[in-house]
């Protein structure tokens, strides 16, 4: 019987979830220990558990990246690490917002698309996914690419403009003079649209 349309073939994501995470464990086998060293060292870098307030004249060490065209920052002790080239796992009936699923030391991770939340078409393109959360992995955001650790001063980033829509302002702390849109980490893994509950029945 074929798949209504909607409905997530839930047999065939986790067949393949159980081949990504058998592969990753065979990768990990032959993985060199220094480079693997190297690598979490860097994840370590970008998080940074104090939960500073933000205030006027204040500075912020951001993570800055491009998806689907437009350039983002956000705060660098919202991201865990960046997986450079994670094997996604599409599921058709999902939301435009899922991307899909991702394995991350054998727990699944939904990886979501932001341009769908600002208005704009998502591209199809496959880029290095940032692993979000506070203190535990949350929710991973696709990019195009990742391009730099920033530091930005709360007096230089403009408010955020009219045209975004009303839903994504509140994800939007403010807009940086070369039209960076820099993003509330709080906001973002709050925004219940970017929860996602993954059962068999389906994705909610």
């Amino acid at each position: 019987m074929p798949k209504r349309e909607g409905v997530i073939d839930w047999e065939r994501a986790h067949a393949r979830l159980e081949e990504l995470e058998r592969a990753t464990e065979a990768r990990d086998t032959f993985t060199d220990e220094a480079a693997q060293a190297q690598l979490d060292a860097r994840a370590r870098a970008l998080a940074r558990p104090a939960e500073l307030p933000v205030l006027p004249g204040s500075q912020r060490e951001v993570l800055r990246f491009r998806a689907s065209g437009q350039m983002y920052a956000l705060e660098s002790r919202f991201i865990l690490e960046v997986m450079r080239a994670p094997e996604l796992t599409p599921l058709p009936g999902a939301p435009p917002l899922l991307r899909g699923l991702t394995l991350l030391r054998g727990e699944v991770l939904p990886v979501v698309e932001l341009a769908p939340l600002f208005g704009r078409p998502a591209a199809q393109a496959q880029g290095p996914v940032l692993v979000v959360g506070t203190t535990r992995p949350e929710l991973g955001l696709r990019t195009d690419e990742v391009t730099e650790v920033a530091v930005l001063t709360g007096t230089e980033l403009l408010p955020a403009p009219p045209s975004l829509e009303e839903e994504a302002g509140a994800l939007v702390a403010g807009v940086s003079p070369d039209g960076t849109l820099v993003l509330e980490g709080e906001a973002l893994l709050g925004d219940s649209r970017l929860v996602f509950e993954l059962s068999e029945e389906g994705v909610a």
